[in-house]
């Protein structure tokens, strides 16, 4: 039996780490390369029950590429022969030291731990459980480590990358968040309650090299006493489980256990003109709108609130996704258990969201939420959930009039109308337009007005030159981000 990784290297052997950690990227083991190389258009579409397919399909030519992605990504095992010519003897010894990889009976090698490539960092975590069965394990480890899925990838997509003081990331698992943030930050502080996970959060600070992150074991907001940060993180455990069996994903039968203790604590820790990301999934109610929850509790904290609805899954559909057995009778069993936690709670559906908190500005009125539908990124989002929050403000401000009759109004970008003309006639009511090129893919209801600015827009117009009627619908293309303005100064 394979044991899980134990994260363990000392500050001696700390350079030999980085330097065979650096040998395996050399062979173009990064997230643009794995994922090409794998036929995905997105690492979130990795499959962990179709292995058998990418090995055959996509890794037949056994280059030092391909024998990477089998062995620290698909957790494959090498023959020595083929071990041989990934790894030298002394990148091969020093990761066995620090638990990473292990010999098997027979000669054959095997990793107790899973390197996911995010960016640019390459990060250890354990194994994709429960997606994907650990050799010769029959069940997920309590103290098992979040592995790098989509969930990971989508905050790490999401989150601001303006440069900071300081960063907070909860529920750090494997220190993914952590680890990014650490290119922006003065210091990053990464806190996990799971001292397993703690210890490989700091493992990968070793591994990388990175010397401005701190990681401790603590409670979420416990170990930071009165301290306020520029950038908060957290993906916290939030499935509604009827089971408490992985520490890393249930999150009470609510899944509510610790995302409502974060926000609760945001007014206590975020920093004036600071911002707040955390990634979750959110149960919905028919006709209670999830905002409300949000709200409640920030228990009246003046925050502003953006929502960006990724997806979402039908009660039923969750259950089953969820339920686990060995037997038929056992599977509908856990179908059932996992149903009837929903059904008590009255969920509808389960929500995937990104939630991002900024400090309310007292001059634009009173704190705002905003919620908005996107396919999720595949790249880079920070700036345009910053430029949300910017909108918002504009559109809010007193002044806008004024701000208006001195600028120039032109397109955000390239915009795509849906819907805009049907057999040769006029732009139906119900059109729909998207800013083209952007990470989130966001469709906005327009109104005639807001059609007709846009219509209206060619290179770009004095606002003034509007008639004031329209102003409302400048402002909601606005908040919109379809246009923008120039100061005509």
């Amino acid at each position: 039996m394979i044991p899980p990784a134990s994260y363990l290297v000392e500050q001696a052997d700390a350079p030999a780490l980085r330097q065979a950690i650096s040998n395996i990227a050399r062979t173009g083991y990064s997230e643009k390369v794995v994922r090409e190389r794998l036929g995905l258009e997105d690492l979130t579409e990795l499959n962990w029950r179709a292995l058998p397919a990418y090995r055959a399909e996509r890794l037949a030519g056994r280059d030092p590429l391909a024998l990477a992605i089998d062995l620290f990504l698909l957790q494959g095992a090498l023959p020595l022969d083929e071990l041989d010519r990934l790894l030298a003897q002394s990148d091969r010894d020093i990761l066995i030291g620090a638990g990473l990889l292990a010999m098997e009976e027979g000669g054959s090698a095997r990793a107790r731990a899973t390197l996911f490539p995010i960016h640019d960092r390459l990060v250890f975590s354990d194994p994709a459980w429960p997606e994907l069965a650990y050799p010769k394990h029959a069940t997920v480890p309590y103290n098992q480590v979040m592995f790098v899925g989509p969930d990971s990838r989508h905050l790490a997509r999401c989150t601001s990358r303006r440069p900071v003081r300081s960063t907070l990331d909860l529920c750090t698992g494997s220190g993914v968040q952590a680890l990014l943030a650490a290119g922006h930050s003065e210091r990053v502080l990464a806190v996990d309650i799971n001292p397993r996970a703690a210890q490989c959060a700091n493992f990968n600070a070793h591994a990388l090299g990175i010397a401005n992150l701190e990681v401790v074991v603590g409670d979420l907001f416990a170990p930071v006493g009165g301290e306020r940060f520029d950038l908060i993180t957290a993906n916290p455990p939030f499935v509604p489980s009827p089971v408490d069996a992985i520490r890393f994903r249930d999150g009470g039968p609510t899944g509510e256990d610790i995302q409502k203790r974060i926000v609760a604590g945001l007014p206590r820790h975020l920093a004036p003109g600071g911002i707040a990301h955390i990634v979750t999934e959110l149960g919905e109610r028919d006709h209670e709108p999830i905002v409300d929850r949000l709200r409640e509790w920030l228990a009246g904290a003046p925050l502003d609130i953006y929502v960006l609805r990724l997806r979402d899954y039908p009660a039923t559909k969750y259950a089953i996704g969820h339920a686990k057995g060995d037997d038929y009778d056992e599977f509908l069993e856990s179908v059932d258990a996992w149903g009837g936690n929903l059904r008590a709670q009255g969920f509808a559906r389960i929500v995937s969201t990104l939630v991002s908190f900024r400090w309310s500005d007292p001059e634009c009125g009173s704190p705002w939420q905003s919620v908005e539908d996107s396919t999720p990124p595949k790249r880079a989002a920070g700036a345009e959930i910053e430029a949300a929050f910017h909108a918002e403000r504009l559109i809010r401000r007193a002044d806008l009039e004024q701000i208006l009759k001195g600028s120039w109004l032109r397109l955000a970008g390239p915009v795509a109308l849906f819907d805009a003309q049907v057999l040769g006639g006029d732009v139906p009511a119900n059109a729909k337009a998207t800013r083209l090129g952007q990470a989130l893919t966001i469709e906005h209801q327009l109104d005639p007005a807001e059609r007709g600015v846009l219509g209206a827009i060619q290179g770009r117009i004095a606002a003034s030159e509007l008639p004031g009627n329209l102003l409302p619908a400048v402002a909601s293309l606005l908040r919109k981000r379809l246009v923008s303005l120039d100061s005509r100064k």
